[in-house]
């Protein structure tokens, strides 16, 4: 990051944001406890990936931090789909089994939708099973992929009423952006999804109220892309070489961008965070409905 000072009250501290949250689902699973009620958590790691076995490690951290039982499930890197597929099965008919996740990538032999499908729809903490982006789409109840929801979560917090507002997102993959968008519509919003072969691109971001950039580009959004006093989401984590250092940047131009914008998440320290935290959350919903108990309040879509 340059010398440029940054507006600390326009930025979106994500760190600090998902603590709140974590304690809050750490605190409805105390209660939970108290009723003889522990949610569980199942993640499944198949192969050697460093940075799969980085994130699962943190999952299971937090997991148990958060007062929850962690499941943690390490195949080898040449499991066969029916073995994969087997273990699924096994962990849905669980009941001490709330969320299941299977860490992406798989190995290439594998076939990843045919596994995600395969988990329990009210278990998909991951919100990826078909019949959830189905429900999602059509304004039911859900489990919502994490990442969207934890923008949602900063996006009510910062700017309380979402509606009547103009969204823009940048990138339309089925992890963020397409998403994102039924979640914004569901508040609300008036949405659109753009992505880089969107014509006119920065008038149409220029447009936007709201702007969730998650196109897998580093700084392809300048400053001069954002409408004054704007709110951007950086969902964008992109590693590179800059004087003989590797640094993680966004997909916005954060020094131009944070000199315009009302409201910024800064990368790293912004989206990232509530990623692990939001699929507490949804480990938490789930374990709540499967009870017949009310959801927490303010952890869900």
């Amino acid at each position: 990051m340059s010398d440029i000072p940054v507006n600390q009250e326009a930025l979106i501290d994500g760190k600090a944001f998902s603590a709140n949250v974590r304690q809050r689902v750490a605190a409805h699973v105390a209660q939970l406890k108290a009723q003889g009620i522990t949610p569980g958590l199942a993640v499944v790691l198949v192969g050697e990936d460093p940075a799969s076995e980085v994130y699962v490690r943190n999952k299971g951290i937090q997991t148990r931090e958060a007062g929850m039982n962690s499941y943690e499930h390490k195949l080898p890197a040449d499991t066969t789909q029916d073995a994969l597929m087997a273990l699924v099965e096994q962990l849905n008919a669980d009941d001490a089994v709330h969320g299941i996740l299977v860490q992406l990538p798989l190995p290439d032999h594998l076939d990843s939708e045919a596994v995600l499908n395969a988990i329990d729809p009210a278990k998909d903490v991951d919100g990826f099973h078909i019949l959830n982006v189905g429900l999602l789409a059509t304004g039911q109840k859900a489990m919502v992929a994490c990442t969207p929801l934890g923008c949602l979560m900063m996006l009510r917090d910062r700017l309380g009423d979402l509606s009547g507002l103009n969204a823009v997102i940048v990138g339309r993959s089925n992890i963020v952006g397409k998403p994102m968008a039924q979640l914004l519509l569901r508040d609300s919003c008036t949405v659109t999804i753009a992505h880089s072969r969107t014509r006119d691109l920065g008038e149409v971001c220029r447009r936007a109220d709201i702007l969730v950039a998650a196109v897998g580009r580093p700084k392809m959004i300048p400053g001069d892309w954002i409408k004054p006093g704007a709110t951007v989401i950086d969902v964008g984590i992109n590693r590179i070489e800059e004087a003989g250092k590797t640094r993680l940047v966004g997909d916005v131009d954060f020094d131009t961008a944070q000199a315009v914008a009302g409201a910024i998440t800064p990368v790293p320290g912004g989206v990232g965070p509530m990623t692990i935290a939001c699929l507490l959350a949804n480990t938490l919903t789930a374990c709540c409905r499967a009870a017949g108990l009310p959801e927490p309040d303010g952890l869900t879509a």
